[in-house]
């Protein structure tokens, strides 16, 4: 009885989950990249642009979920550096549920209350209580920014933590193994970065028996031929996309990330003075908390399995600092490195004591209702839209494909 009682909070916290990212999938601007999996997914994967003016009503047409799977792949392959399996799966998802860009969101939505209801299991699994491991999850920027976005991160990882949650309960079966290693495979065919949680976790299962270690190996490689068949051909698609690599200024960058995918983009609702004081408030936080699994990391309940989920967010972190020095660029990104907070929010839940995890829940509070509201952290194609209406008065606003795919011209009649 006493333990129906503990795990009812669970069920309360992940409708909690569900609500906050369906209210981010409806309340947030349109993003270049999402515009882009409606074209990929839809009639017209790769527009080419006139110099006539192109309505809403023209965009609509080119983005009707359409496309097949061949058609998705061969276009990924000619146009693009993304694996298939999302765009796969929101194809389908689009002819089911609807066209539009909320509904290709609700996709990533579910897929990320999915994978709360996995971070819960785990924590059940290695005494670590599931409600803050929810609700440590849920507060991530990064989790809650890529998990109602229309783009493959969710997907990626609802795979990659059900691989783990698989590796934490082998029991000695292979089979078991197998299938989580199989899983952290998939993840890499939806979103090529995913390869870093599974690095981590191939690492960690060295430790292992010998038929441990060949399930998992097996279970990943599975998917690698498919993943090379996709990346060869993509590898020289944006050659420019980001800076080139120096070592010092893609460190910075990092640690920044790193600390906003925890606690968001709070300095920069703030100026001068204020920006500098609330930047240094969230570094003390964070510092706090990395200080608190450091210090408490012997007296966790179940130090191997957590050593796995330190290993599987390290890697998650340092992997986009390893490729930059292998492609010579600078491959850093807020959302490139969310991966790796289910398995941040599981070692703070594991460590910190109460008073702590409040403190950081109120932090990430605060940073989601910015992620919701503030324009900072937007691209401004609705803002746009808006600032033109006021000035137009009765008139109509006609996107162009400009406004449409998210830049700051618009066109108006």
């Amino acid at each position: 009885m006493k333990q129906a009682v503990r795990c009812r909070p669970v069920p309360f916290a992940l409708l909690g989950a569900a609500l906050l990212l369906v209210t981010i999938a409806w309340l947030r601007s349109a993003e270049y990249d999402e515009q882009y999996t409606l074209f990929l997914t839809g009639a017209v994967a790769r527009p080419v642009w006139s110099g006539d003016l192109v309505t809403a009503g023209d965009i609509r047409r080119m983005q009707a979920p359409e496309a097949g799977l061949a058609a998705i792949a061969r276009d990924l392959r000619v146009t693009d550096v993304h694996p298939p399996l999302y765009f796969w799966t929101v194809s389908k998802w689009r002819q089911l549920v609807g066209a539009s860009l909320f509904a290709a969101r609700t996709a990533s939505v579910l897929c990320s209350i999915a994978s709360l209801c996995v971070v819960a299991c785990i924590a059940r699994a290695i005494a670590i209580p599931p409600v803050p491991a929810v609700l440590l999850t849920i507060g991530c920027y990064g989790f809650a920014y890529t998990g109602s976005v229309a783009r493959g991160f969710a997907l990626a990882q609802l795979l990659s933590v059900a691989g783990i949650a698989l590796l934490i309960n082998t029991k000695g079966r292979p089979n078991r193994a197998l299938i989580g290693g199989a899983l952290l495979g998939a993840a890499t065919f939806t979103n090529y970065l995913a390869v870093w949680v599974g690095c981590g976790a191939l690492l960690h299962t060295l430790r292992c028996r010998p038929v441990i270690i060949g399930a998992t190996f097996l279970g990943f490689i599975l998917w690698l031929p498919l993943d090379l068949w996709f990346f060869i051909a993509q590898r020289q698609s944006r050659p420019d996309q980001f800076p080139p690599f120096e070592l010092v200024p893609a460190m910075t960058r990092l640690a920044q990330y790193s600390v906003a995918n925890v606690f968001g983009g709070l300095p920069m609702y703030a100026h001068g003075v204020a920006r500098a004081c609330i930047a240094a408030a969230v570094c003390v936080v964070f510092l706090a908390g990395i200080g608190a699994i450091a210090w408490r990391w012997r007296h966790l309940a179940t130090p191997e399995a957590c050593s796995l989920l330190a290993m599987c967010a390290g890697a998650s972190l340092l992997g986009p600092l390893l490729l930059g020095l292998i492609f010579a660029n600078s491959p850093i990104e807020l959302r490139y490195l969310a991966l790796a907070t289910p398995f941040i929010a599981l070692l703070l839940a594991a460590a910190l004591p109460r008073w702590l995890r409040y403190a950081i829940l109120a932090v990430q509070a605060i940073a989601l209702l910015g992620l919701m509201t503030r324009s900072e952290t937007m691209q401004p194609a609705r803002a746009t839209a808006q600032a033109a209406a006021q000035f137009l008065g009765e008139g109509v606003i006609l996107p162009s494909a400009k406004l449409y795919m998210g830049g700051k011209v618009f066109t108006g009649s």
